[in-house]
């Protein structure tokens, strides 16, 4: 998941973005919430046309979906989320997580210090990120100063079902590259952590958070592993992104 920041993108957001897409990302969070709606709409067509062309989904931050389908909300509300067939809400601790109801999925941040929101914080690390993915009634993506294939290495290790990524991709010189190298790091760690119970000889757990693996067709709601069985995961065949709303190999950005 990239979340967007026109102010800190090195060139135009939509080339950004497009460039981003071009390395994996198949979910992208509009933000840009101090636009005029009117502006902030022609935006959002800009860059559903784009992630269209590769099956991926445009998320717009905030209770408007700006006429698509998929928002993702602050912690502080609405409550409850809008009727909307896909909702992500922010999320910073187990307060807030145990006030999730019909939402699709949570982002937990910060999970390291970040140079968008300095001071933002205290930062959870991985350890506190495994506490809270524990937690989460609904699957969690890292968030917050992820910009290195260890930070995401360790994120997914800590249970993350995506990573989000702000920073390391409008800052990027090459976005696409930037992604790419971003995405692959998940895309290892995830095949580890569902291939190595399997080597062990053991059963996969059929309950609790798991990281998801870039899968045609797969599901992140799916994939919660709360209060229903779940299938045996798979490795990856490839890195396109999610055929249902799915966070590809890396979901890219900061805090909300």
């Amino acid at each position: 998941m990239l979340l967007t920041d026109r102010r800190v993108a090195r060139g135009a957001l939509v080339d950004v973005v497009a460039g981003a897409v071009g390395g994996g990302v198949r979910w992208v969070v509009l933000r840009e919430k101090d636009l005029p709606r009117a502006e902030r709409l022609a935006l959002a067509v800009d860059l559903r046309a784009i992630l269209a062309e590769a099956g991926g989904t445009l998320v717009v931050a905030g209770p408007d979906p700006l006429d698509g389908d998929a928002v993702h909300l602050p912690a502080a509300g609405p409550y409850p989320p809008p009727a909307v067939g896909l909702v992500g809400r922010s999320c910073h601790d187990t307060a807030e997580l145990a006030r999730l109801t019909t939402e699709h999925y949570a982002t937990l941040s910060p999970v390291y210090e970040t140079k968008t929101k300095p001071g933002h914080g205290p930062a959870l690390r991985p350890a506190g990120l495994a506490v809270l993915v524990k937690a989460s009634p609904v699957p969690v993506l890292a968030l917050g100063g992820i910009e290195t294939p260890d930070q995401v290495t360790a994120c997914v290790e800590a249970g993350a079902a995506g990573v989000a990524v702000l920073g390391a991709i409008m800052r990027a010189q090459d976005p696409t590259e930037t992604a790419t190298t971003l995405g692959r790091a998940f895309q290892e760690a995830a095949t580890r952590l569902v291939t190595s119970p399997a080597r062990r000889g053991e059963r996969p757990p059929e309950t609790g958070l798991r990281p998801t693996v870039t899968t045609e067709g797969s599901s992140l709601t799916a994939r919660s592993g709360h209060g229903r069985p779940q299938p045996r995961p798979q490795p990856p065949k490839n890195a396109s992104g999610h055929g249902r709303p799915q966070p590809s190999t890396v979901t890219t950005g900061e805090d909300q």
